[in-house]
């Protein structure tokens, strides 16, 4: 390894240490200046709770062993949701790519189901899947879908036609021009697609509990506005960002591996 390696590679090392740092330090602070603004009154911590209140609810929680059955019920139904949906927006992007037509005639249905509020819908889900887990889920499915089949059909659309027109000149299938060109190329647009899936199926996830759910952090977060317990719902939103920023994590770790194994 040359010297000139060496010095960059010291340099990025200081340069991720520096920012890791920097983020601990804004978040360290940030909490201090919480507490404070809190403890000082400056602000009813009725209405802002603190650090210290939302550590006692999330431990009260904990001893009346509600806590982990409350996160369980969201990350499940949080990853079931991401998974249907990325699953089966790439399976519908694959069928449009494949079919001029069809992709032509669900175009605009899909403009418009991307343009409508999926919340709307919450009452007619509830009466075709049922007041449970299902809803939930079905809600989470919708958010995340049609984000899913329009960037994979952007993605597919957008690869080199000179490409696609030298694989067909050498009598390449339409299956061997997906699979040698058009998906090897979108493995980028996929593990974005991976990212915004992550948010799109909490927000569902916890949209979907706020219309039917007797557990989980969408719950807590009702049940806490509902009898004025704010330093519940704080507690709830806290452990929803944590979970969430979790689970983008595995997701980046995984986009880390694949970048690193595909090139």
């Amino acid at each position: 390894m040359t010297e000139e390696r060496k010095n960059y590679l010291k340099k990025r090392r200081k340069r991720r240490l520096l920012t890791a740092t920097l983020q601990a330090g804004l978040l360290i602070a940030f909490l201090a200046i919480w507490e404070l603004v809190a403890y000082l009154k400056w602000v009813d911590p009725f209405i802002v709770s603190s650090p210290s209140r939302i550590v006692k609810v999330v431990a009260k929680l904990y001893t009346q062993g509600a806590l982990f059955s409350h996160l369980w019920a969201t990350l499940y139904e949080t990853i079931l949701g991401f998974l249907i949906s990325t699953i089966m927006g790439t399976l519908i992007a694959v069928l449009l790519w494949w079919s001029d037509l069809l992709k032509d005639v669900m175009e605009p249905y899909l403009i418009t189901l991307n343009a409508l509020p999926k919340i709307a819908l919450g009452p007619l889900i509830i009466i075709w899947v049922g007041a449970g887990k299902a809803a939930i889920v079905t809600m989470a499915v919708l958010i995340s879908v049609i984000i899913t089949v329009i960037s994979m059909l952007t993605g597919f659309l957008s690869v080199d036609r000179e490409k696609v027109m030298l694989l067909r000149s050498m009598h390449a299938t339409k299956g061997q021009i997906f699979a040698k060109l058009i998906f090897p190329a979108n493995l980028p647009t996929l593990l974005s697609v991976l990212k915004i899936n992550v948010g799109l199926s909490w927000v569902g996830t916890i949209m979907g509990e706020y219309l039917v759910s007797r557990e989980g952090i969408g719950y807590l977060i009702v049940y806490g506005s509902q009898v004025f317990q704010l330093d519940l719902v704080m507690a709830s939103t806290v452990l929803l960002s944590l979970l969430a920023a979790l689970m983008y994590a595995l997701v980046a770790l995984f986009e880390k591996l694949v970048r690193k194994k595909f090139g």
